[in-house]
């Protein structure tokens, strides 16, 4: 499936690789239900959770909450949102390989629209602390590496307005949980990102053929007939810098009709900015006229 199922059906259609596909969240709240029930459940160390529809009805933003009480009855964390579920079959994994499991919600914090959920990872050990929140803006994949340890596969969106919402263009990320937090670990899994065996990989190659570049230089990105190409080439080149080759992102981004060349490299540099600081400055050079 390509970019328009991933951006509209992230929260609901694609589950991380752990969850079975298709399998309801039990203990779960969402907005645009009226059924919905309170629910409890213990965990370990006599803590216990308790989400369900807030108690202010009038609360429409926090219509729903999650709740962690330890043995005292006294709430150590709480998350409130349009919906909130709390996720049981990623709780219980250690993600930060301290030997103690985690505890895990999901969270909407935009009424339904699918940019605004978040996988809230909570741990209990030596205290109840949050350890990582990551956004949903595009797929989010629990996964193992041969050794065991937890990766955590993250579509990433580039640059808007280039191209409908539909077709944003998106790169992957691989992150990794160290010392408590998240750190990018993309590099180490790009041989396998960019290989021709990716379904990403193909599905971009089969839009960046000589003829279809040909007819983007033609007639220029402001066709919306060449907006799957626009999409592929800014996901192509989204996808060398998460891997930090930049000399090769550059190449990519020459492929892209010169008169709103410019353009374009200044909306990448403002997307990957605050990861890519020295990059974004080059993307923002404007070459001397000739």
């Amino acid at each position: 499936m390509h970019r328009l199922v991933l951006l509209f059906f992230l929260a609901t259609l694609f589950p991380p690789m752990v969850r079975a596909q298709g399998t309801p969240d039990k203990i779960a709240c969402y907005s645009d239900r009226q059924d919905n029930a309170p629910h409890k459940k213990k965990l370990w160390d006599g803590y216990e959770i308790s989400l369900g529809p807030s108690s202010n009805p009038e609360a429409v933003e926090d219509k729903c909450t999650g709740a962690i009480y330890n043995s005292a009855g006294k709430v150590v964390f709480r998350t409130n949102g349009f919906s909130v579920v709390f996720d049981e079959t990623v709780t219980r994994t250690d993600f930060d390989g301290d030997g103690k499991p985690e505890v895990v919600f999901r969270t909407d914090t935009g009424g339904g629209m699918h940019c605004c959920w978040a996988y809230i990872v909570l741990s209990l050990s030596p205290k109840p602390h949050k350890l990582f929140e990551i956004d949903m803006q595009g797929r989010v994949d629990f996964d193992r590496d041969k050794d065991g340890k937890v990766v955590i596969w993250k579509r990433t969106a580039g640059p808007y307005g280039f191209t409908s919402m539909a077709r944003t263009p998106f790169a992957e990320k691989v992150l990794r949980v160290r010392d408590g937090k998240l750190v990018d670990a993309t590099p180490e899994f790009c041989g396998r990102i960019l290989s021709n065996e990716s379904e990403d990989y193909q599905a971009d190659q089969r839009w960046l053929t000589p003829e279809n570049l040909k007819k983007l230089q033609t007639t220029g990105t402001g066709d919306w007939g060449n907006e799957e190409i626009v999409s592929a080439l800014l996901s192509r080149a989204l996808q060398q810098v998460f891997c930090r080759k930049f000399d090769e992102a550059m190449k990519q981004l020459g492929l892209w009709p010169e008169a709103d060349r410019v353009k374009m490299k200044i909306g990448l540099a403002d997307a990957i900015r605050e990861d890519y600081p020295e990059f974004a400055a080059k993307l923002r050079e404007v070459p001397e006229s000739k």
